[in-house]
């Protein structure tokens, strides 16, 4: 059985789904990666690192990207 700290969520879909970059930054954030490391693995800017990590806590409402990589898991996007 799964246990959840907030409203069940593993039987929900997205209602707007990752792109493909997002869950990229995703996986990147999942190994522990800072936003330097992100950017420069997929040679984006930083900026650019930090609107995906926008969007992707958005997407998934989560408040962090410690809660984020929990979610997609849970989700099992990730």
């Amino acid at each position: 059985a799964r246990i959840s700290r907030s409203a069940p969520r593993s039987a929900e879909v997205l209602e707007t789904p990752l792109s493909v970059r997002e869950l990229e930054v995703l996986r990147l954030v999942a190994t522990g990666s800072s936003n330097k490391e992100i950017a420069n693995t997929l040679v984006i800017a930083e900026g650019t690192v930090k609107n995906h990590l926008t969007s992707i806590l958005s997407k998934l409402q989560a408040r962090d990207r410690m809660q984020a990589v929990i979610r997609a898991k849970e989700l099992g996007i990730i």
